[in-house]
């Protein structure tokens, strides 16, 4: 898939790995919705993007993934802005074990939502409009082995990559032209992992969190540039539907399912 002239819808691109997303699909020709929740994060990075690609190479629309009639919303005003859809990324995530029913709403009911809404836009034959395209589901190592730190958070994960193998054999079946595919890297140098210190966002494991040095020194850190480029080729490989793709620092590779699963990672341990 060339994307010059593609059109891209990215949840969670205010920074971290939706920002990321966001700079290597402008870098290589596509126009870009930036959706997030914090309105003002999101605002600078369309002010950093304009500087870099120009206004009209990105539209920013503040959008709560928990809400079905605000994604509902920016999808629209997407589809009015550059007339239809090519790619989403439902990326938007948070690790919060405290507030467990929000992490479950915004990293898998949000990433559900996003592709229902994906497919209403961009499927082909009858009961569609759109000319196909890819949807790109972040998931996680903790979608591929348990993150004794963050048991939610795994499980949303977990939940993520089932989902995306279900839904792209469902729309292989279906013939919508929509390849769907899950994400899976290991620790990123993002935010995000300032959660994994936080005694207070782990809840009842708050006493496990003097792990999570050792657990972080034992995988190491991804830096973004080198994760958005492994989007990318998930992102353009059109032979892919229904992969799990794994970025780590030793490697990026395929999960073979069910066949290759006993080489899937197993509990991260200091």
């Amino acid at each position: 898939m060339a994307l010059s002239g593609k059109i891209a819808l990215v949840t969670g691109a205010s920074q971290g790995l939706g920002k990321g997303f966001s700079d290597v699909l402008l870098k290589n020709g596509a126009k870009v919705a930036l959706l997030d929740v914090n309105e003002t994060a999101g605002k600078n990075a369309k002010a950093d993007f304009d500087k870099e690609y120009g206004e009209d190479s990105t539209i920013f629309l503040t959008c709560d993934v928990t809400s079905y009639e605000h994604l509902k919303d920016a999808f629209q005003k997407t589809i009015e802005k550059f007339g239809r859809i090519d790619i989403v990324s439902n990326n938007a995530g948070i690790v919060d074990e405290t507030n467990w029913e929000k992490t479950v709403e915004v990293n898998l009911n949000g990433v559900i939502r996003g592709t229902y809404l994906a497919l209403e836009h961009m499927k082909k034959g009858s009961g569609g409009g759109g000319e196909g395209g890819v949807i790109i589901n972040t998931s996680s190592m903790a979608g591929l082995g348990p993150l004794l730190t963050s048991p939610v958070y795994t499980a949303s994960k977990h939940g993520v990559v089932g989902f995306t193998r279900a839904m792209a054999e469902a729309s292989r079946a279906s013939g919508y032209g929509v390849r769907i595919n899950a994400f899976c890297p290991s620790f990123v140098k993002t935010p995000i992992l300032d959660f994994m210190k936080n005694e207070k966002a782990a809840g009842q494991l708050g006493h496990l969190q003097n792990l999570s040095d050792k657990i972080l020194a034992k995988t190491g850190i991804l830096e973004v540039p080198v994760v958005a480029e492994r989007f990318l080729q998930l992102v353009t490989d059109e032979e892919k539907n229904g992969a799990v793709m794994m970025v780590t620092q030793e490697c990026t590779a395929y999960m073979n399912f069910p066949k290759d699963f006993k080489d899937a990672p197993k509990t991260i341990l200091p």
